[in-house]
């Protein structure tokens, strides 16, 4: 039997052999190469390097974790990792004592009435608004939520003129390029109805602008202060806090407008001299309505439409 082998190995080995069946051989290889990749990446996942350097980002069945960038250290074998946020006593809280009325059932209706009141608005009146009210509402929004407590936003209030100016020159030219080529045809249809195009007056009209910036990581505050602070979850915490800013200006009797300037962020990092670890989420223009102000009549979903029981 092993006479056999060696004749059967040596055989296919011969240059004649090799001629005469590589037709066949040829995609047997490639075939069991592909085979070999396929279970690697499955069993190992897709990017190696990235469970060298991003363990903490992963499960140990090598899936990424949902809402993470991670920037932390190197999980090897003798890490011991300490919570980025000090130790705190947990403390009696007895649950809500501020609220619009005191029947629930009256005060949810009242915020429903005040958020069912907010429309957004693209013309802005040239009347003055307080930056005190304008700080009040900021000051509300830094209460929302965020992932263990990192608080990852920055909020940048432009009132300058200059600067106002400078935010609309770079969105405009990015818009103007948006709106003609990077769009797609059925996106600038879609926005027909709502009157908008490249233009952005408000952008200067407005008393006021915000521009909301999510923090990808932060910065241990004790010890070495170059060392990088996990922030999770800085996109959907930083959303939350944006959606309580726009409540909050609502309830000040103030008006505002949620744009996302399309490929402006770096840009408009730059102009505020913003860190490398800030990146724009959102961008709010805050006033009063112009007297001469249009929104389109649109309705809101009912209630049974977006609410489903269990």
């Amino acid at each position: 039997m092993a006479s056999y082998l060696e004749d059967l190995v040596d055989y296919f080995l011969s240059s004649s052999a090799l001629v005469t069946y590589w037709n066949y051989i040829f995609p047997v290889l490639v075939g069991l190469y592909l085979a070999i990749s396929l279970y690697d990446k499955h069993r190992y996942g897709r990017n190696k390097k990235l469970r060298i350097t991003e363990p903490a980002a992963t499960e140990k069945n090598g899936s990424k974790l949902d809402g993470i960038e991670y920037v932390g250290d190197l999980e090897h074998a003798d890490y011991d990792p300490l919570p980025a946020l000090e130790e705190k006593p947990h403390i009696p809280y007895a649950g809500a004592t501020v609220t619009l009325a005191q029947d629930p059932l009256e005060a949810a209706e009242r915020f429903y009435a005040i958020a069912n009141n907010r429309r957004s608005v693209r013309k802005f009146s040239s009347r003055p608004v307080d930056v005190a009210i304008v700080e009040r509402c900021i000051r509300a929004a830094g209460t929302a939520p965020s992932g263990a407590h990192t608080e990852p936003w920055t909020f940048c209030l432009v009132s300058d003129p200059s600067i106002k100016a400078s935010v609309r020159e770079i969105i405009e030219a990015e818009e103007f390029v948006n709106y003609t080529q990077r769009m797609a045809k059925q996106w600038v249809t879609d926005l027909r109805p709502i009157r908008t195009n490249h233009v952005k007056e408000y952008l200067t009209e407005a008393p006021h602008l915000v521009l909301v910036f999510k923090q990808t990581y932060g910065y241990k505050v004790d010890g070495d202060a170059t060392a990088k602070k996990q922030h999770y979850y800085n996109e959907i915490s930083t959303s939350i806090a944006t959606g309580m800013l726009l409540c909050a200006f609502q309830c000040a009797g103030l008006s505002s407008l949620v744009t996302t300037p399309l490929n402006c962020g770096p840009a408009l990092r730059t102009l505020l001299e913003r860190p490398p670890n800030e990146k724009l989420l959102v961008l709010l223009p805050v006033g009063y309505p112009a007297d001469d102000c249009t929104v389109p009549d649109l309705q809101r979903k009912p209630l049974e439409d977006i609410l489903v029981r269990y």
